[in-house]
């Protein structure tokens, strides 16, 4: 079983956001190789390139998008929009254009919020030839009747796709799947919150002695997490449980969206964590819209991954916008999430199911000095209790997880109480 600390990570995860935050990142390019090696200055992520053209299930890995500069000049040849100040400027996979235009020719390709005039929108345009520039719509408003110079230098060509991955091998060849998207451009919330809590819960393990191992997965958005699918359909059976983690750091409550099956061993222990935990959350069940939890769902492989987050996507005005940026996510909600998922794998590390060596009545406890065995009177009287449940109800049917939701006690006590009775000869463990 992993051992909690009281580690202070929230601001160091801040800190490494901020040094991915320029990058502009989409689902090829070097962008995201940029992403993939600032990761491996901590962790050791192994890169892998997968070609353009390459079928994965109903899909075609694209061409390959890079970009240099981007700007919109007016007709004294300055930039009144400019890449090199927002990433975001620009939607993301526009092709190549350099011509002069009205202002009416150019209309067409601006895109903005009118209900959120500050901010500049984000935008994609990933499998359909097209170009575009997003900006506020103050901005958009402010730009005259005149004519343009347009250019944006980018190129979309055959080239890879690339991913990262980062694997933990514990004593058991069954694995725990943690998975991040790695496409957007300046988005703190909804993609950076999601890599940095997925490279500090591999750090926080990678030291661990494990139970089970660990394959963290760094990956664009859908065509990321199925292309891997499809070069990985052999060994997906191993995945005994599994987390998409995305938008981790705002000051919404927390959220969790079960997985596929509903009640699998990852769903009940996010929810044994976080009723244990006191904080405000909810949880969700499966639908087939959001991020890459609907590909490891669909119903070919059905696999038991949920997904993490704090607010959904699309239900903060930050979402997909210039607003989701280092002063929207903070250390402190940060720190939160990564201590409820390093909870939830704790929990799943030392998740086992046991036999009673004594089926015929409870063992006599006392004869065996484990009344008052640990702690004072109060804390003694709440492990002899988790005791009696632990025997009761390790038949060989019920997990300890399922104990520690019968009972209504943390995990933790009950996990404390079953590592007694088996140190005493009174349990055995079910090895499947």
């Amino acid at each position: 079983m992993i051992e909690e600390t009281e580690i202070q990570v929230g601001k160091e995860m801040h800190r490494f956001m901020a040094d991915l935050y320029p990058i502009c990142r989409s689902i090829t390019g070097n962008g995201v190789r940029e992403t993939l090696h600032l990761i491996g200055k901590h962790i050791p992520v192994e890169i892998h390139e997968v070609p353009s053209g390459t079928k994965v299930f109903d899909w075609i890995v694209p061409k390959e998008w890079n970009i240099q500069d981007a700007y919109i000049k007016n007709s004294r040849g300055e930039r009144v929009v400019d890449f090199q100040k927002s990433n975001l400027h620009v939607v993301s996979y526009s092709q190549p254009v350099h011509a002069t235009m009205t202002f009416e020719e150019l209309q067409p390709h601006l895109h903005s919020l009118p209900d959120q005039p500050e901010r500049i929108p984000y935008r994609t345009s990933y499998y359909k030839e097209s170009w575009g520039f997003c900006l506020s719509h103050q901005h958009l408003m402010g730009l005259k009747d005149e004519e343009y110079e347009v250019c944006i230098d980018s190129t979309l060509a055959d080239g890879h796709l690339t991913y990262g991955e980062y694997y933990i091998r514990g004593e058991s060849e069954e694995e725990i799947l943690i998975s991040s998207h790695i496409c957007h451009p300046s988005l703190c919330n909804d993609n950076l919150s999601g890599i940095a809590l997925s490279m500090f819960l591999a750090k926080a393990l990678c030291s661990k002695s494990l139970r089970y191992s660990y394959r963290f997965l760094f990956v664009p958005g859908t065509i990321g997490s199925i292309t891997w699918l499809a070069l990985h359909e052999g060994q997906v059976s191993m995945i005994k449980a599994g987390m998409v983690l995305t938008g981790v750091g705002d000051s919404g409550a927390v959220t969790y969206k079960k997985s596929r099956q509903g009640n699998a061993e990852i769903d009940q222990a996010f929810s044994h964590i976080l009723k244990a935990s006191g904080t405000a959350h909810t949880i969700i069940d499966f639908f087939p819209y959001g991020y890459d939890e609907r590909q490891y769902c669909s119903p070919g492989f059905n696999l038991p991954v949920g997904c993490f987050m704090r607010t959904p996507h699309g239900e903060y005005p930050e979402y997909h916008t210039s607003g989701d940026n280092l002063t929207f996510v903070q250390p402190e909600y940060l720190e939160e999430s990564f201590t409820c998922c390093l909870g939830v794998l704790t929990l799943l590390e030392g998740n086992k199911t046991f036999l009673s060596q004594n089926l015929q009545c409870e063992p006599q406890l006392g004869k065996r000095g484990l009344y008052r065995a640990i702690g004072g009177e109060s804390e003694g009287a709440k492990r002899e209790m988790a005791m009696l449940w632990v025997l009761n109800l390790s038949d060989g049917h019920y997990s300890l997880l399922e104990i520690a939701d019968r009972s209504n006690m943390p995990f933790r006590i009950i996990y404390e109480a079953a590592t007694i009775l088996v140190d005493h000869g009174l349990l055995q463990e079910i090895i499947d």
